[in-house]
């Protein structure tokens, strides 16, 4: 297995705020909303990065539970992020940009609470887009419970 690989993105920017992105043999389309001056066909860059801990959660989550033997189910998660502005409108450089996000993750399986504090915890050791936002300072408040 290696341990270390290249990722690859490449984007074809047609006007200031969209971005064909594409890699391996799809594509998504990054842009802004009508108000911001997009035509608000598709996520913005920050949506992007917060959908992607979304799934990165999921991915990882699955393999966690996996790993420890224990069946989660499907998983809903909602992440809600408190983000400083003032980079993005060039008011002033922000050393923290998405200070602070809220992960609430529902799990529709069999599982116990205490086994999935316990995949939580595991996730938290492995999720790299987790880890990407900790390293850069952000708070992930993170909040993984049973459906009810």
């Amino acid at each position: 297995m290696k341990t270390s690989v290249t990722l690859s993105i490449d984007a074809v920017c047609s006007s200031h705020s969209v971005a064909q992105v594409r890699t391996r043999d799809l594509a998504q389309i990054i842009d802004e909303p009508v108000e911001r001056h997009g035509t608000n066909l598709g996520f913005t860059p920050t949506d992007t990065a917060l959908s992607a801990l979304a799934g990165c959660t999921n991915t990882i989550g699955h393999k966690c539970a996996n790993k420890l033997g224990v069946d989660i189910g499907n998983l809903n998660i909602s992440v809600k992020c408190r983000f400083n502005r003032l980079g993005v409108t060039l008011a002033e450089e922000i050393d923290v940009p998405f200070e602070e996000i809220d992960l609430v993750v529902i799990a529709d399986g069999p599982v116990t609470q205490d086994e999935l504090n316990n995949v939580a915890a595991e996730v938290a050791k492995y999720c790299p887009l987790a880890k990407l936002f900790r390293g850069a300072g952000t708070v992930i408040n993170e909040d993984w419970r049973k459906a009810d």
